[in-house]
């Protein structure tokens, strides 16, 4: 993240489906400041829905932790972090390939990496196995 911020916000809850939702709509809340197009803020919301359920399904898998999220604002930009304190991911290469379902038997289409490098500007996934995962994205805003 910025070291000079024009503004920054955090948010952790419980793991649960439920606040999904909730984590969307208050980081398209706190993007709202930027003056989004409607195109701008429904690629920031898909962007943070997909790494929440992915820390939730994947990061807890069937077992209740933090979800960690961390805005920041400078200028134009705005700065996302999503993290948590699950499982981690064995095999990130793989896990970020357009497709691959680490849960397949739930059905999942395995894009959730691939949506969030769509939507927004810039994308960095770390993990460490048994210790959690954390998603760095950032989108600039038009002028």
């Amino acid at each position: 993240m910025n070291n000079t911020k024009d503004n920054e916000m955090t948010l952790i809850f419980k793991s649960k489906s439920a606040n999904e939702s909730f984590a969307r709509a208050t980081v398209g809340a706190f993007a709202s400041q930027l003056d989004p197009t409607l195109d701008e803020l429904a690629d920031i919301k898909t962007a943070v829905s997909e790494a929440v359920t992915n820390a939730i399904i994947h990061g807890y898998n069937n077992t209740t932790g933090d979800v960690h999220i961390h805005c920041e604002i400078k200028d134009r930009t705005i700065y996302i972090e999503i993290s948590d304190k699950g499982c981690g991911i064995k095999n990130l290469a793989q896990a970020m390939q357009p497709l691959y379902s680490g849960c397949p038997e739930m059905e999942r289409s395995g894009m959730g990496f691939t949506v969030m490098e769509t939507f927004m500007d810039s994308l960095d996934v770390s993990s460490t196995l048994d210790k959690g995962t954390t998603v760095r994205m950032s989108k600039t805003l038009r002028a």
